[in-house]
């Protein structure tokens, strides 16, 4: 009699079979922190389903970064680059990391999962990302049609900016080519808008990377792509602080990003958060990974509920509905 799979278990086959292809022989590192016991449950999970496939399977664990951006040891850096496959089931981000892109630079496959819980996994990771990805796609193309970006929201945001000629990036969850990288979940359409250009006010009411769900919104006013906390709550002191801490580069205007993921719901992990389909986010810090000039240390997406997005004009999204 054939043994029904735990509900983690299956989502681990799904990332490794379908999301990154993993083949027999592959060497598939498995990077997690010690400050989260749930996190490394899903680590060994990931692992365990990599060793199923026939992969030369790495699991190890290093001690937390302090936010999202900063860069792991020196000794995990050199694994990532000698891997073909890393998994980041991690407290924080090390998505615009200098190892993640020196990893990609050397034909590394990787899957960033900071911040990923149990509930989310079960959730998420157990979805046909072959439909997120035919949605995504579909999203990315309409952004790429014009320069000219407006959000706006009831809750005050009334921002815009150019991208000009940036790359529109879609995280489909689909990580099969050497070199490429996205979060696992996935699900979203986003590009670094050029510096200098975003001009308005963003109001975040969703959640806040490292900060987590807001009960009161945090207010910013952006002028020439530089953003300002003008909110006195405890989130916005927090994230204010969580910036200033690197500098006057840690304010510019970094993403713009369209979540597609129909599965995703807002808990308060921004992993999960910006993939909620037809949400708006914008983040500060660093953007040199997808295609912009800031390289700072950190990288932290707020989230617009019910958005409205123009580009050139054209309605793309009306208040938290796509329209493509």
């Amino acid at each position: 009699m054939k043994t029904e799979q735990p509900p983690l278990a299956i989502a681990a086959d799904n990332v490794i079979e379908n999301c990154l292809g993993v083949k027999d022989g592959e060497v598939v590192t498995v990077l997690t922190d010690t400050a989260d016991e749930e996190r490394v449950k899903i680590g060994r999970s990931l692992w365990e389903a990599a060793q199923k496939r026939g992969a030369e399977a790495i699991y190890v664990e290093m001690l937390p970064r302090k936010n999202s951006g900063e860069e792991p040891p020196v000794s995990i850096a050199a694994l990532m680059a000698t891997s073909d496959v890393v998994l980041c089931p991690t407290t924080k981000s090390l998505t615009h990391t200098k190892a993640r892109r020196n990893a990609c630079s050397r034909n590394a496959r990787i899957a960033t999962l900071p911040g990923i819980t149990q509930e989310i996994a079960i959730r998420c990771l157990t979805a046909d990302y072959r439909e997120i990805a035919r949605r995504t796609e579909a999203v990315a193309n309409a952004m790429r049609t014009g320069s000219n970006f407006w959000v706006v929201s009831a809750s005050g945001t009334n921002l815009r900016l150019e991208r000009a000629e940036r790359s529109v990036i879609a995280d489909t969850g689909l990580i099969r080519t050497p070199g490429s990288s996205g979060n696992l979940p996935a699900g979203e359409a986003f590009f670094a808008p050029m510096e200098g250009t975003a001009e308005g006010q963003i109001v975040f009411d969703g959640s806040i990377s490292d900060i987590g769900k807001l009960n009161t919104p945090v207010r910013l006013v952006v002028r020439k792509g530089i953003a300002k906390v003008t909110t006195d709550c405890e989130a916005a002191r927090k994230f204010d602080k969580l910036l200033s801490g690197m500098g006057p580069e840690a304010y510019q205007i970094a993403e713009l990003g369209v979540g597609t993921n129909d599965r995703a719901e807002i808990h308060g992990t921004i992993l999960e958060d910006e993939k909620v389909l037809g949400t708006v986010h914008l983040a500060l810090g660093n953007n040199i990974g997808m295609g912009g000039t800031v390289s700072v240390a950190i990288h932290l997406d707020g989230l617009i509920q019910s958005a409205t997005l123009y580009v050139d004009d054209v309605l793309i999204l009306e208040s938290g509905v796509l329209r493509i």
